[in-house]
C-alpha cells in the first residue's frame, strides 16, 4: 500500500465517503490516514526485530507470560523507533495535497468551522492552490508565506524524528 499514488487513495476515499454527501474534513482525516498507515505499521515492524533478543529471552527464562513480556518489556524497548515512525508519517501526510483536494477543498477560508464531518475545513495546502490562483501581489505573498509554514512543519518534524531515531539506537547500542 505504500507505493499508491495519493491520488488513488483520494478517488477510493471520495467514492466511499463523499459522493452523495458533503466534502468534510472527516474524509480528508480518513484519506490521509490510509497514507500515513503504511509507514508507521512497516516503521513499528522494524523496529520491533531491533529489539535484542536478550531481553525476550530474559523475560521467558523469568516465567514471565507472552503477552506480559510485549507489554513490559518489548514495546518500551521499541517505543523511541515507534514514535519516530510515527512522526515522520505524520509529517508525510502534512505535506500530502491530493487527498485534501479532492475530499476536503471546498471551504471558505475566511471562516474556522470546527464541524469536521459536515464542512470542509481549512487546510495548508488547498489555501496555497486557492490563494496562488487569484492573481493578486497580497496573495501570492500570503501562498508563499503559507507554502514556507508548511515546509517549516515538515521539516522541523523530520529533524526531529531523526534526532528521536539516533537517540533510540544510541540507547539500544548500550
Amino acid at each position: 500500500m505504500q507505493g499508491i499514488p495519493t491520488i488513488v487513495t483520494a478517488v477510493f476515499v471520495f467514492g466511499l465517503m463523499v459522493k452523495g454527501h458533503k466534502e468534510s474534513g472527516f474524509a480528508g482525516a480518513v484519506a490521509l490516514s490510509i497514507v500515513m498507515l503504511p509507514l508507521i505499521a512497516r516503521s513499528a515492524q522494524e523496529v520491533l526485530l531491533l529489539v535484542p533478543g536478550s531481553l525476550r529471552e530474559a523475560a521467558d527464562a523469568l516465567g514471565v507470560a507472552r503477552w506480559r513480556t510485549i507489554l513490559t518489556v518489548i514495546l518500551p524497548a521499541a517505543l523511541g523507533g515507534i514514535v519516530t515512525g510515527t512522526i515522520l508519517a505524520v509529517a508525510r501526510a502534512a505535506g500530502e495535497t491530493a487527498p485534501l483536494l479532492v475530499v476536503d477543498g471546498i471551504f471558505n477560508p475566511d471562516q474556522v468551522q470546527l464541524n469536521i464531518f459536515g464542512h470542509g475545513v481549512p487546510n495548508i495546502p488547498v489555501l496555497i492552490l486557492e490563494t496562488s490562483d487569484l492573481g493578486v501581489p497580497q496573495a501570492f505573498a500570503r501562498a508563499w508565506g503559507a507554502a514556507f509554514v508548511l515546509l517549516a512543519m515538515i521539516l522541523i518534524a523530520n529533524v526531529g524524528a531523526r534526532l528521536l531515531l539516533a537517540r533510540y539506537r544510541a540507547r539500544l547500542s548500550q
